[in-house]
């Protein structure tokens, strides 16, 4: 990638009043590489915790708001935010605190060096610091992961990771259905079969986690685990 290219953040936000201005700031400093200009995309999923007024402020050039009307989930979020995206490269970033936007550059590097086509995060690889929690939510996430990979025959380390990168041509020509948490098993069902018909280069960077207890905010439950055991079904095996 030789010209300019645009970074776009998505970032899909429901009651993050506690975090979204300090995330915010994270990722307008965060520093690109020099081939790459930022634009970040903020959808509100009807908060009711006061998100809704502080994200007001975040509106500018390099800035979308979108305020939905109705909460219903990431992964719808995450649709509305890919129709409205110009970048060449999309980023997908949570709201609270629990990933870092400095490391974007590593994230990004395999995309801009022409190597990868996706790439995903990783809170199980590499030397990252990690804030220690849940045994057993991490025991279900490396479940996920082993399933998942067992049918798509990839080799991630953490298939439920936020960070995930793609170049735009990828991405937008996915037909995503799912619209809450199952969006992490079906782009990755999905991104598998555009790599069995080498249409995708995937790669995996290891990440630093510091992850919230459920008094700090945290959502996700073993529910979402259960549906998100059907999506891996349904996606790899029923989704044609």
């Amino acid at each position: 990638m030789n010209t300019k290219q645009i970074l776009t953040i998505i970032i899909p936000v429901y009651n993050e009043a506690k975090f979204i201005e300090e995330l915010y700031s994270r990722v307008i400093r965060v520093k690109l590489p020099s081939k790459l200009s930022k634009e970040v995309i903020i959808i509100d999923d009807n908060s009711n915790d006061g998100t809704n007024e502080i994200i007001n402020k975040f509106s500018n050039n390099n800035t979308m708001i979108i305020k939905k009307k109705k909460n219903s989930g990431k992964g719808a979020c995450i649709k509305l935010g890919l129709e409205k995206a110009s970048g060449n490269i999309i980023l997908i970033q949570d709201a609270d605190l629990e990933y870092d936007p400095e490391e974007y550059p590593k994230l990004l590097a395999p995309i801009i060096n022409g190597e990868a086509d996706v790439v995903y995060g990783s809170r199980f690889k590499g030397g990252e610091a990690h804030r220690i929690l849940y045994y057993w939510h991490s025991f279900g996430n490396k479940i996920l992961t082993l399933f998942s990979n067992i049918l798509t025959n990839l080799n991630l380390s953490d298939m439920e990771c936020c960070y995930k990168v793609f170049r735009k041509e990828i991405i937008q020509n996915i037909n995503l259905i799912e619209n809450r948490f199952g969006f992490e098993p079906e782009i990755t069902a999905k991104i598998a079969k555009l790599s069995k018909r080498g249409k995708c280069r995937i790669f995996e960077v290891g990440v630093s986690y510091s992850g919230r207890t459920y008094e700090e905010g945290k959502k996700i439950n073993w529910t979402d685990g259960v549906s998100a055991l059907k999506c891996i079904l349904k996606y790899n095996l029923l989704d044609s």
